[in-house]
């Protein structure tokens, strides 16, 4: 198997635990707080927003989490997924470093968030819950969650930003062809959304702001639940399946990575990637890299505060202890809209804080070239958010050959592009721009947040 261009595993092969990082951290993240109270938050709490189970991996401690058969049946339908060597990738950026990318674009839903979206959808089942709500920013969540939902007979409410709404209409399609009911975020049908509306009624809408109006909706009505596709640890443990997966593809290969890279939004996919390899350098020693890679338009892990701070824009949701722009921050209408999120997840937050992982911010233009490049070379056109983590491959390869070093870089290809050509005809057409956020916006909207952490 070795130097082949694709490695796969078999369906027996297929990893049937979740990994939990919490486990092998050397330090545990803050509890979060009651959005009232700023007392820690029990699991009982959330009980209106989550089915039992899920609060559980919420809150575990144990390594392991076995996987139900019945989501390993329906992860069957897409996975195991390929790892492929970037042989022309390579030959272009004429780098010694061998460039490996696991395919998460295969899933029915075009990206890595079915993995969680079918255990949330699992496990609200057997609770007997009737509906979820849920926001989607580029749509590959809401997406994903309406394939999920469908297996179960679940009914799906989505709120999706706004701007994401109007720039890509067919990852709507594909949720209604689903059976999801999808409408543009900020609604009239929330108070939140109406508020926000009322105040700016061209608002181009946020993830903080979609989760407000999901959040609502879900406490409101009994017969539904809440589900989210990134941020929350219980996300991030399902998305390990991609890490554990490529674990032994790099075995079969003879390789290991030296850096391990995801695009981040709040988590779920970099997470997913790189934290069973961090497992390695927890309990091993093992000398990795770990590279989250964010806008620099919404640049949290490199540019915000260590703060608590809400998951949404309106204060419904708990405190958690993260990295984050403030909850009011409004980022700009790119392209990568899975990106907009103004915090980072708490296990994210605190592996930063501890210096376990690095974080990168790159500018939408570099984004896009580095997602064409990669296009003309390897025939996958990525989607916006997974153009940053190639970016950021381009950037360590070419360093690789300045330093005359090799080196081996492992990224998640997040998400095909195929629903987002839209948004490369601007590229081609010189209608896209990088923007830039200022240290005074940055600092009046983290200095609104109360100071919980000295």
């Amino acid at each position: 198997m070795k130097n082949d261009h694709k490695i796969t595993l078999t369906e027996k092969e297929m990893p049937t635990r979740w990994y939990n990082i919490v486990a092998d951290m050397p330090n545990k993240m803050l509890p979060m707080l009651h959005p009232v109270t700023k007392q820690p938050v029990k699991p009982e709490d959330m009980i209106p927003l989550f089915p039992l189970e899920l609060l559980k991996q919420e809150v575990s401690q144990e390594r392991w989490i076995e996987i139900p058969e019945e989501v390993q049946d329906i992860y069957k339908v897409w996975r195991c997924t390929p790892l492929h060597r970037a042989y022309k990738l390579e030959r272009a950026l004429d780098t010694p470093a061998k460039i490996y990318y696991k395919n998460e674009s295969v899933s029915p839903s075009g990206s890595h968030k079915p993995n969680t979206a079918v255990a949330q959808a699992y496990y609200n089942y057997k609770e007997g819950v009737k509906r979820l709500t849920t926001e989607t920013g580029a749509g590959q969540w809401g997406s994903a969650l309406s394939f999920a939902t469908q297996w179960f007979g679940i009914e799906l409410q989505v709120f999706m930003v706004k701007v994401s709404y109007e720039q890509k209409p067919y990852r709507k399609i594909m949720m209604n062809t689903w059976k999801a009911n999808v409408v543009p975020s900020p609604s009239n049908l929330t108070e939140a959304g109406r508020k926000i509306l009322a105040t700016n009624p061209d608002s181009p809408g946020s993830l903080g702001i979609a989760i407000s109006e999901a959040v609502e909706m879900a406490i409101k009505d009994e017969k539904s639940k809440y589900s989210l596709g990134s941020v929350l640890n219980h996300v991030l443990l399902h998305q390990t399946i991609i890490g554990e997966e490529a674990l032994r593809q790099m075995e079969k290969a003879g390789d290991y990575p030296d850096v391990v890279i995801g695009c981040f939004g709040g988590g779920s996919n970099f997470a997913g990637i790189s934290f069973p390899f961090l497992r390695d350098k927890l309990t091993k020693g093992k000398q990795l890299r770990a590279i989250a890679v964010e806008p620099a338009s919404c640049p949290k892990l490199t540019r915000g505060i260590f703060q608590y701070d809400f998951g949404d824009s309106v204060g419904m949701t708990p405190l958690i202890p993260m990295y984050t722009l403030g909850h009011n921050f409004v980022p700009a209408s790119i392209h990568a809209g899975g990106l907009r999120y103004h915090g980072a997840g708490a296990i994210v937050s605190q592996l930063l804080k501890d210096k376990i992982i690095e974080a990168q911010a790159i500018d939408q233009l570099e984004t896009f070239q580095a997602g064409v490049l990669f296009a003309q070379h390897e025939g996958i056109i990525p989607a916006p958010e997974t153009c940053h983590a190639i970016a950021a491959v381009i950037r360590e390869a070419l360093k690789a050959k300045e330093e005359g070093k090799k080196k081996t870089i492992l990224f998640n290809f997040s998400g095909h592009g195929f629903f987002d050509l839209a948004a490369y005809e601007k590229y081609f057409s010189k209608q896209l721009t990088n923007y830039s956020v200022s240290d005074e916006d940055i600092k009046k909207w983290t200095s609104k947040l109360e100071p919980l952490i000295k």
